[in-house]
């Protein structure tokens, strides 16, 4: 992890995506400052880092419900907490590490083929469509779902899905699963059943740079083994647990794609997108999962001023927070010092079902 552009807290892999089944030199790009995100499905790239030629030779995802033709090309408007990208939905082998993901619907953002949907520019907020707007070239989705909006294989979503009969007409769409853009880790052939983020503790005042793992299975090799006494947060059909704060109960996630822990706090001052309390806070919070039963979690965090931190040219904080009024969101500093487990829809792993969260 680095500070490679003006944000912080952002988990980098480097991805290979080829043309499917090639492996030639001019058939596939190795792409760096790829976002992992726990709380998005599916890999999306820039048309700007994948290059023209490959953009253009990776083949168009057709086959929306809704189209006469059955050949239409289809694009997608992925919205994300901080905005939306938008760009056609093309197959292609993505390599992470030493697994791949073959003929993987992927989105391919800003390739400029189709303009954009009037009610994607009115719903999806801030346009990410740009490095400095994402802050990565792209984003590795690998939450706990399979598809990212599996409730559009049935339903025409506003701002979602799209088949693009024309550059300037674009129509909103059902998608089937099948055709999707795709949690990469369920695509693999083995070690297919989640993934674990390992990042290290950090000292107060956070560090320059920071190196961790992203280990894929869990309980399937011998270095991704779930601990007998993980603390197990079981997710509900949207992926949300429940965390309570100062009294007050919130629809809660754990999300390696927010910068910081995003909260509702009536007592620290903020100023902007951060608290600043004048001194570091100690403070905790109890999760619980989302089935009848679960043991509640307590779990302490730090609270520092904001603009103090962000001071210093660093890219890795674990005192970080900004104020949020609807949920709790545990970003990438709930993540420094422990291993995340994320396991993936109906995932069996011991005597455990996804999907859940543990650490």
């Amino acid at each position: 992890m680095e500070r490679w552009t003006s944000y912080v807290n952002i988990p980098y892999v480097s991805v290979t995506i080829c043309i499917p089944g090639g492996q030639g030199a001019n058939q596939c790009a190795t792409i760096d400052h790829m976002q992992v995100d726990t709380g998005s499905v599916g890999v999306r790239v820039l048309a700007s880092a994948l290059g023209s030629a490959l953009t253009a030779s990776l083949p168009a995802q057709s086959g929306a419900t809704d189209d006469p033709t059955g050949s239409a090309a289809i694009a997608e408007c992925a919205q994300f907490n901080t905005g939306f990208t938008w760009g056609a939905v093309k197959r292609a082998d993505v390599t992470i590490g030493s697994k791949m993901a073959g003929n993987l619907p992927i989105q391919v953002i800003a390739d400029g083929k189709y303009s954009t949907p009037s009610d994607c520019l009115s719903r999806g907020g801030t346009n990410l469509d740009t490095k400095a707007g994402m802050g990565a070239n792209g984003v590795v989705g690998i939450s706990t779902a399979q598809r990212d909006y599996a409730a559009a294989a049935n339903t025409a979503l506003p701002a979602t899905y799209y088949y693009c009969s024309s550059a300037a007409s674009c129509t909103s769409t059902r998608v089937p699963l099948d055709i999707q853009v795709m949690n990469p880790v369920a695509n693999f052939t083995s070690d297919n059943n989640g993934t674990i983020i390992r990042l290290p503790a950090l000292p107060a005042g956070g560090q320059a740079n920071a190196t961790g793992e992203l280990v894929f299975g869990i309980g399937t090799q011998a270095n991704n083994a779930l601990p007998s006494n993980a603390n197990i947060l079981t997710l509900n059909q949207y992926g949300y647990f429940t965390t309570t704060y100062q009294g007050y109960s919130y629809l809660s996630a754990i999300d390696s794609g927010s910068n910081a822990n995003f909260f509702t706090d009536y007592t620290t001052p903020y100023s902007g997108d951060w608290f600043v309390p004048i001194t570091t806070l100690s403070l905790s919070a109890t999760l619980v999962g989302a089935t009848s039963g679960s043991k509640p979690v307590s779990v302490p965090f730090s609270l520092a001023n904001g603009f103090t931190l962000l001071a210093n040219p660093y890219a890795a904080y674990d005192s970080l927070g900004s104020p949020m009024y609807s949920m709790f969101v545990w970003g990438l500093p709930f993540f420094y010092g422990r291993s995340v487990y994320t396991a993936l829809n109906n995932a069996t792993i011991g005597t455990h079902t996804g999907p859940f969260i543990a650490f």
